[in-house]
Parts: structure tokens; sequence; C-alpha cells
């Protein structure tokens, strides 16, 4: 039994053991096979249905629309901040020649924001799925009457 290890080593080696062995095999035969395995960092939420798909008066569909309406807008605010905080970051890295080789850190950034506005802006902190639905549908009436938003109003075709 000379194994070049002294009787010391050989106890702790057995109490190692002795712990281990029950827990290891618990892991990998209990707890490795029930587990669910996601290929990201967070869990991912499956979509609902949007608002212009919920029935009238169903409260539930509502409920769920306006609850993934709020995490949406949370995402793209998050986004948002991410963008402006590479183009400041950008800005101080780049400092002397910041406006040649952050620009497209700022059109990007510049895109997102009008976007974000686009779909949130003017809806207030208490905007619900159904004013920003709202707000998209008049906003397709304009554009189909009178073009793009910010271009003005078409003249009428007589005068």
């Amino acid at each position: 039994m000379s194994d070049g290890r002294s009787p010391i080593e050989r106890f702790f080696n057995a109490v190692y053991n002795i712990i281990d062995t029950p827990v290891t095999f618990v892991r990998e035969k209990v707890v490795e096979p029930n587990q669910k395995k996601y290929h990201w960092y967070h869990q991912k939420y499956r979509r609902v249905p949007t608002i212009d798909e919920c029935y009238e008066g169903d409260m539930v569909c509502f409920t769920e629309a306006n609850e993934q309406f709020k995490r949406d807008k949370l995402v793209d605010s998050a986004i948002l901040n991410i963008l402006r905080q590479r183009f400041e970051d950008c800005v101080m890295y780049e400092t002397p020649d910041h406006k040649r080789k952050c620009q497209p850190l700022y059109e990007q950034y510049n895109a997102a924001t009008e976007d974000w506005f686009i779909k949130y802006g003017d809806l207030g902190y208490y905007g619900t799925v159904v004013t920003a639905y709202m707000k998209q549908k008049h906003r397709m009436v304009w554009e189909r009457r009178h073009g793009p938003v910010g271009t003005g109003m078409k003249q009428a075709e007589g005068a």
C-alpha cells in the first residue's frame, strides 16, 4: 500500500470522495437531465398577441398586449441608451477627430432616436398599447393623405 501518499493525504482524499461522490451523482443523473437549456443569457419570453389581434372586450388579451408593449418599450429604451453611450464613448476617445470617426455611430443613434420617437413619443409615462396603436393609425392615415410626416401637406390638385 505504498502509493507514495501520506496517511493524512489519503484520509482527506477519502473524506473528499465521501462528500463529493453523492453530490456529483445527483448533479449528473438528476439535475442536468431535467434542466432547461438556454442558449442566451436571459429567459426568452414568447410573444403575445398584439392589440390588433385581440377581440373587443377581451381584458386578458389587452393586459398581455399592454405588458408586452411595456417590455418592448423598456428594451427599446435600453438599446437607445446603449447607442448613446457608445457615441459618447467614441467622442471621448477620439476627441480631436471625433466628427469623422464617430459619424456612423451618430447616424445610427439618430435613426434609432427617430424610430423610438415615432413609436413611443408623445405618449407620456402612462401611455398604453391602445394609445400607441391609435398613434400609429393616425400616422398612417396622415402619410396616405399628405405624404411622409415632416414634408408638409400636399397642395390640392386643382389649386
